[in-house]
């Protein structure tokens, strides 16, 4: 008895020594008036520090309802790797005055510049990585100066028309012609004049704008331009971005890494098929063990 409890408070006591070893700081970077505040989390200095780049929409610094971000963290860190992640400008309220004349996608570029910046001469971080997940992936090639490595997580293969009506597309085959037509007319003029009613709230005015800096870019082209050692993952659950997207990346950067991670969704979780929308509206699902695996292998070489 007298064993079994002793051996007990010496395991109480590690689990309470090991959440002290992780280092946690608020940080608030500031692209001009546009503020992104995060969190910084370390247990050592001298680690590698991975910096997250967000997918789209008004994603926070730990992943909104699926918390897939805040459980990237704490995995990350167990592995003795630094993680910064900050609130997107469209989820911070404090930007709303600043973001009513719309958003381009060179913002969030912008934005992951300023952040590389404020830790690009941190003496406590050996290294540093991006992590673009999702439209993150695009972003995150467009601002590689000062990172050490590159990682695309789910990112798309095709420009961001193609990969939206094929999303669309696949919930409403009617939508397929009148998204093509409209992006059509956007790409050659510049503009829609008539948008359909059905899409009016994809193309807006203020939307008309984000969805031209956006499909500008090619994720094909924009990869053939890193020269930092890269990895391409994708998640076989995926249903936003499939493994075609993936080997398309791959073939357009025959050096980059790659891994299809078995059973992992968009959102990194780990999950049957039953439960693949379900785990988007719950942090109660696990992150993928080997998706964790894959990246500290890749981050520590």
């Amino acid at each position: 008895m007298i064993r079994i409890i002793a051996f007990t408070i010496i395991y109480i006591f590690s689990i309470i020594v090991s959440n002290a070893q992780v280092k946690t700081e608020e940080i608030l970077v500031n692209n001009q008036a546009i503020q992104l505040p995060g969190t910084l989390t370390y247990t050592k200095e001298k680690s590698p520090l991975i910096i997250w780049v967000h997918g789209s929409g008004g994603v926070n610094r730990d992943g909104n309802q699926p918390q897939y971000i805040k459980q990237f963290r704490e995995a990350i860190n167990k592995q003795n790797i630094a993680f910064f992640s900050y609130d997107k400008r469209t989820s911070n309220p404090k930007n709303a005055s600043f973001l009513k004349d719309g958003v381009y996608i060179s913002d969030f570029i912008f934005d992951i510049q300023e952040v590389v910046n404020n830790f690009k001469n941190d003496k406590r971080f050996a290294s540093i990585i991006l992590i673009g997940h999702s439209q993150g992936s695009l972003v995150a090639m467009k601002a590689l100066n000062n990172v050490d490595k590159y990682i695309s997580l789910a990112g798309a293969g095709e420009i961001i028309d193609k990969i939206f009506v094929r999303q669309l597309a696949a919930k409403d085959p009617k939508i397929k012609e009148p998204l093509e037509a409209h992006f059509k007319e956007l790409k050659e003029t510049g503009s829609i004049k008539n948008v359909s009613p059905n899409l009016a709230g994809l193309f807006s005015k203020t939307n008309q704008a984000f969805w031209l800096s956006w499909i500008k870019l090619s994720p094909l082209v924009e990869i053939k331009k890193v020269t930092i050692p890269t990895l391409i993952i994708n998640g076989d659950k995926d249903l936003q971005v499939l493994i075609t997207d993936a080997e398309a990346l791959k073939k357009a950067k025959p050096n980059a890494e790659y891994a299809i991670i078995e059973n992992m969704n968009h959102v990194l979780k780990e999950v049957n098929d039953e439960d693949n929308l379900k785990s988007y509206y719950s942090p109660d699902y696990p992150l993928s063990k080997k998706l964790i695996k894959t990246i500290v292998t890749f981050v520590k070489k």
